[in-house]
């Protein structure tokens, strides 16, 4: 037991740190102002969002790139509540190049039915996609426009984060979101991506339909972006690149309650079954062994079946290895604040993630009204 634990520590040790080796690795990109010029479809799918647009709609008027270079398509998705209202308020009096269209629902999958409708009708050769519930930075178009004219690329993942409020819930969110960013990014440096996030992702129409959309992924709800990294990342591995930019960095809402939480997470482990790239299994297979090993050697510990010397040396190397990862993206992300909640938070995370894992072998999940099958 003793030689298991020491052994799967290190092999999290090392893993851990070749994601902060590639996160150095990936280069950070700066604006240098050159002269905009290419044209952008945003799709941002929605449901039930009245609470959160008004955020939305505004960061969009704020944003610094021409109007006349982009369109915005938001693809509602049922709602019942007034987001068709605000949308259309909100564009009429500005004059935006908008339109507001149904989900055509076909599959298991509204967000990829959404983005699949958007993109037919889309009249610009570079989709973004981006959730209602996001802030974007004023120099978004910017930085995807520059990084394309600078790398010509044609599939760019970017970075998210949460809006960091004073509670420790939030606190808690905001670092495993770094961890999860600071995985993504180190996964790009190591030219091993297998993660990205679809509230700040972008690709050509072209290799959309190259790569047949999301042809292979409709039975499962969730997903649409990291399904698509994995086969661009399969079959067009030079044209997909990671956007590290501080001024592309869209802030999204975490959540907030324990609850919806806890159902959040069982969507997004919903899909880790169907993922193909081995990488990311490999992966989280680690993750979640050195979690269980953390738990379980702590539940020991306390009946006296686990020598403490030997969980002194996994909660060290946990503990330093988590806090180098994250600090490096909290510092890219400007969020050290949230270091006043990793303590507590190092603690409960193993307890958190294995209830969550345990939970999704049975359990279906809820999100945005509807309940899902995994």
């Amino acid at each position: 037991m003793i030689f298991l634990s020491i052994s799967i520590s290190l092999i999290y040790l090392i893993l851990i740190w070749r994601f902060a080796y590639g996160f150095n690795k990936t280069p950070l990109f700066k604006l240098k102002n050159l002269p905009n010029t290419t044209k952008f479809s945003i799709l941002i799918p929605f449901r039930n969002e009245a609470e959160n647009l008004p955020v939305l709609l505004n960061s969009i008027e704020n944003l610094n790139y021409p109007k006349d270079l982009f369109e915005i398509i938001f693809i509602d998705d049922e709602s019942t509540d007034t987001s068709i209202e605000i949308i259309t308020s909100f564009f009429n009096e500005k004059a935006q190049n908008t339109k507001i269209i149904p989900n055509n629902r076909l599959t298991h999958s509204p967000k990829k039915d959404a983005i699949t409708a958007a993109i037919i009708i889309a009249q610009h050769e570079w989709i973004i996609t981006t959730d209602a519930d996001c802030s974007l930075p004023k120099y978004w178009l910017d930085s995807f426009d520059e990084f394309i004219q600078s790398t010509k690329t044609k599939c760019i993942a970017a970075p998210v984060t949460y809006h960091i409020e004073p509670s420790f819930l939030n606190g808690f969110q905001t670092l495993d979101i770094l961890s999860l960013q600071g995985t993504t990014i180190g996964s790009f440096g190591i030219n091993k991506p297998f993660l990205c996030n679809g509230a700040n992702f972008a690709y050509t129409k072209a290799l959309f339909k190259t790569i047949n959309g999301f042809e292979g992924n409709t039975d499962i709800a969730s997903g649409d972006d990291v399904f698509m990294l994995e086969k661009v990342a399969k079959n067009y591995s030079s044209d997909l690149h990671y956007l590290k930019c501080e001024h592309a960095i869209v802030k999204t809402n975490a959540q907030t309650t324990w609850h919806s939480l806890i159902e959040q997470r069982l969507r997004w482990a919903s899909k880790t079954s169907a993922y193909k790239n081995n990488f990311g299994k490999l992966t989280g297979l680690i993750v979640l062994l050195m979690n269980v090993l953390t738990l379980s050697a702590i539940l020991l510990l306390m009946i006296g079946c686990f020598p403490l010397k030997t969980l002194f040396y996994i909660l060290v190397i946990k503990f330093n290895i988590d806090f180098y990862l994250i600090s490096k993206t909290a510092a890219f992300f400007n969020q050290r604040k949230v270091f006043e909640s990793y303590i507590p938070s190092f603690f409960i995370y193993p307890f958190f993630s294995v209830y969550v894992a345990f939970l999704s072998i049975f359990k279906t999940y809820k999100w945005k009204g509807r309940s899902f099958k995994k």
